[in-house]
């Protein structure tokens, strides 16, 4: 099945940008992987122009646009929020509010934990987030968003589905659906990327030689999802 074209536009992206590197990495799960995933490697007006509208595309395909707020947990997703919120206002006519957290409670000034919108009761909420990998962060982002009261979360969009095991068998995405009953989304999956690299390599244009998609295959023969 062929990679949308989008989607191999924002593989290219990830690598030219740093943010998709290949060697000998830990992940935050204690997981050695082959590839690293770095959207803190955006750095500039350009990227994340570009990230925010990957993001909206895709996010717009999962969920559309009417919802309230695109949530984004410190540290990482305040820019990821931020930049898909301006993407989908300028792309899709869509007014969506952004929200995100602080690390420690603010005690002066706008005394409270809440960047951005306020989450008020019936709102829609989307989360946005770079990689899960085995869905822990989800336990902490969730009690702030539903503090606020009865809200709808309608999903989580991250920028890449590592499609490897979380706490169990299954991916750390599907156990957050099966666990709180919202849908999950990426831009791409690692089994899209690794597709892309393969055949960027039999066109004579390779991004990685075959040692690491012999690297990518073990690390999923071990720690792939069912």
């Amino acid at each position: 099945m062929a990679i949308q074209k989008y989607k191999q536009d924002f593989i290219k992206f990830m690598v030219e940008c740093g943010v998709l590197t290949f060697g000998d990495f830990v992940t935050k799960s204690g997981r050695n992987t082959p590839f690293f995933i770095n959207t803190g490697n955006y750095q500039n007006g350009a990227e994340l122009r570009a990230l925010g509208s990957y993001y909206a595309k895709a996010i717009n395909e999962a969920y559309g646009t009417d919802f309230d707020i695109l949530f984004g947990p410190a540290y990482k997703g305040i820019p990821l929020a931020v930049a898909t919120v301006m993407a989908l206002n300028e792309e899709y006519g869509a007014n969506v509010r952004y929200a995100s957290n602080r690390k420690e409670i603010k005690d002066h000034g706008d005394k409270g934990i809440m960047l951005g919108s306020s989450i008020q009761k019936k709102d829609k909420v989307v989360i946005i987030e770079d990689v899960t990998t085995a869905g822990t962060s989800i336990r902490e982002t969730l009690p702030i968003i539903t503090k606020s009261g009865d809200v709808d979360v309608l999903g989580l969009s991250v920028s890449v589905d590592r499609a490897e095991k979380g706490q169990g068998e299954k991916s750390a995405l599907k156990e957050i659906e099966d666990t709180y009953g919202f849908k999950t989304s990426s831009i791409v999956s690692m089994g899209e990327v690794r597709e892309y690299l393969e055949e960027s390599l039999v066109q004579g244009t390779p991004i990685v030689g075959e040692d690491i998609l012999k690297d990518i295959d073990a690390y999923y023969e071990k720690y792939g999802a069912v």
